[in-house]
């Protein structure tokens, strides 16, 4: 028989004697509201709240509460929230239901930069035509104006922020045909920032903003042109299928209210601890090229490339000296190939990492990270004799 069991990481140890896990982007921790908010409805949300028994209706009781939540923190109506089984899930549903829904065509314009949970939907189930942006990732409105025009164009497609970059993008104030709808990926930034306007359908992801994985969020303005994508069942919510994880949709519910409850105080201390990263990196770290709009731009996240390092080589080196980063090109990191992003903007594709700082980050671990760095791309230089 085998047994499940905890396994920890012999290089890591329990995670606790390490310097700092700079990943955030990837997945953050629970926040503490959704820990306890997952427990507490473990013991009453086990039910299926489609049925009429007692445990059924508290379970029903609590993806309400989940959903009036979930809209109440992001500033829509509760019949405009639809939980998903991922972000990913959330993005292909949202974006496609727009385009099946669309009168004018298949036609999908969006930004070059776009994660790549909206190009491959693209691929499977519309035409793309993408738009090109500047050094620092911005798309210009007027560009996806312009391309929005042509009549088998139905849906314009363009991110609330960069995955990698963290640069923002021209969500709201588009002027577009009035057939012509906006989705926007908002996973990197729900719960960070507040939503922009103008969109009629838009993703949002639990585990970025301290919720639990597995759970996504949709949202489909009323009155917007959206049709199911993809295979229905019978229940009631005709946006998504299966059967719900209310446990975990709660928690992500409480943790999204905390997120946004705290953000102004934590978007002041982590833009300012970017900064000092932005700052340090490029006056410490010689031939290395700090990516991204410098201003409008996620608080908490940096991305930079460094001549002559490897990206993953130096995930790894910083990671046996307690520092947990990502390559910006993890997306498509398993593959080999280098970032769409950062050679969609014109940037150095390779030696590229990014830091996203957690929660709880403080000062103390950007600057040990800042000083560690250094020491370590010129390792790696010397390594393959540069």
């Amino acid at each position: 028989m085998v047994y499940v069991r905890l396994v920890t990481n012999p290089a890591t140890g329990s995670g606790s004697g390490r310097a700092a896990d700079l990943d955030a982007a990837s997945s953050t921790p629970l926040h503490p509201a959704a820990r306890d908010t997952f427990l507490a409805a473990l013991e009453r949300g086990y039910a299926d709240p489609r049925r009429l028994h007692g445990s059924a209706r508290d379970a029903r009781l609590l993806l309400d509460n989940a959903r009036e939540a979930t809209a109440a923190a992001l500033g829509v109506r509760p019949d405009e929230v639809s939980f998903t089984a991922s972000g990913t899930d959330a993005v292909h549903r949202g974006l496609l239901g727009l385009v099946k829904g669309s009168r004018r065509g298949d036609v999908v314009v969006h930004t070059a930069v776009e994660h790549s949970a909206v190009l491959h939907a693209i691929r499977w189930g519309a035409r793309g035509v993408d738009v090109p942006c500047d050094r620092l990732g911005r798309v210009l409105g007027s560009d996806l104006e312009q391309e929005a025009i042509a009549p088998e164009v139905g849906v314009v497609a363009v991110q609330t922020a960069n995955h990698e970059v963290g640069t923002l993008q021209p969500v709201g104030g588009l002027e577009l045909p009035d057939d012509v709808p906006v989705f926007t990926d908002a996973c990197a930034s729900m719960g960070r920032l507040p939503l922009p306007g103008g969109w009629a359908a838009a993703a949002g992801s639990a585990h970025k903003w301290g919720g639990p994985a597995g759970v996504g969020v949709m949202l489909v303005r009323k009155g917007a042109r959206w049709r199911n994508p993809f295979p229905v069942d019978d229940r009631v919510d005709e946006r998504t299928v299966g059967f719900e994880n209310v446990p975990a949709i709660l928690a992500a519910a409480a943790a999204l209210q905390a997120v946004v409850a705290e953000r102004d105080e934590v978007n002041a201390r982590h833009r300012e601890l970017i900064d000092v990263v932005r700052a340090r990196v490029a006056a410490e770290v010689p031939d290395v090229e700090v990516v991204g709009d410098p201003e409008a731009r996620l608080p908490h996240l940096v991305t930079f490339s460094c001549l002559y390092v490897d990206g993953e080589a130096l995930v790894l080196e910083l990671d046996r000296r307690g520092f947990g980063i990502a390559s910006g090109s993890a997306c498509t990191s398993s593959t080999l190939a280098p970032s769409h992003v950062l050679a969609a903007m014109g940037v150095l594709t390779h030696g590229n990492v990014r830091l996203a700082l957690q929660r709880d980050a403080d000062r103390a671990q950007v600057d040990a990270f800042c000083d560690a760095l250094p020491g370590v791309v010129a390792h790696l230089r010397a390594r393959v004799g540069q």
